[in-house]
């Protein structure tokens, strides 16, 4: 198992949120997390993630066989945890070459002790960016300013190939897409094999399209036993 949640509780601002949650993924997994508005699945991810909002009242994150529930957020990242949030915020003054550039000199110096190669970058960046069908001119523009909701969802996909993440848990990644992203998105979803994936949709089109090998359901943060 790549992840194993053991009795998780969580709370935000003194109100329980989630509790006993109980949930393993598998390796390679594509694994649905479904629910109603507002039962639980975002918190969830926001305590994988290691969101400093939400405090953990009990339980345990066991990741990749390491106990992670007191690592920040930061930590999880470098081992691998991947976050591709609903809404994610507009960085003016930041390039998003410069960003990539940044997030994957980490990661690299995080697994080898050693500092990324310009050149190893920038050729992957391109092959990354080709395999999107992304302008070149999109890398010199700041973070998420002046892109449409489908534009973001592919700098997302373009981070995500990157990194190569061990887990990556996407957040609606279809919100705010079109069919041809949505389709995009599904589809780099099945090519990444080393990847396992956590994703939450609404919508049974892109859910078909990913076809997803486990399915867990939350309501009123529980989960619910079918």
């Amino acid at each position: 198992m790549i992840l194993e949640i053991k009795n998780l509780s969580v709370s935000f601002d003194g109100k329980k949120l989630l509790s006993n949650i109980n949930m393993s993924v598998a390796n390679g997994a594509r694994h649905l997390l479904c629910g109603h508005n507002g039962s639980g699945k975002s918190t969830l991810v926001g305590a994988i993630a290691g969101n400093p909002a939400y405090s953990t009242d009990s339980g345990k994150i066991i990741f990749d066989g390491r106990d992670i529930t007191n690592e920040n957020t930061t930590s999880r990242a470098l081992l691998g945890i991947f976050i591709g949030a609903q809404n994610v915020p507009e960085i003016p003054g930041l390039t998003i070459i410069s960003f990539l550039k940044h997030s994957l000199a980490a990661h690299h110096h995080f697994q080898t002790g050693t500092d990324l190669p310009m050149g190893e970058f920038l050729e992957n960046l391109e092959n990354a960016r080709e395999q999107l069908g992304i302008p070149r001119e999109w890398l010199n523009r700041c973070v998420n300013v002046g892109f449409s909701g489908g534009e973001r969802k592919r700098i997302m996909l373009l981070r995500l190939i990157l990194t190569k993440p061990k887990l990556a848990i996407l957040d609606e990644p279809d919100s705010g897409a079109d069919m041809a992203v949505k389709k995009q998105i599904a589809d780099t979803i099945k090519s990444m094999h080393d990847t396992t994936f956590i994703f939450i949709s609404h919508q049974n089109d892109f859910t078909q399209m990913v076809a997803p090998t486990d399915t867990t359901t939350l309501s009123n943060g529980k989960i619910m036993i079918e």
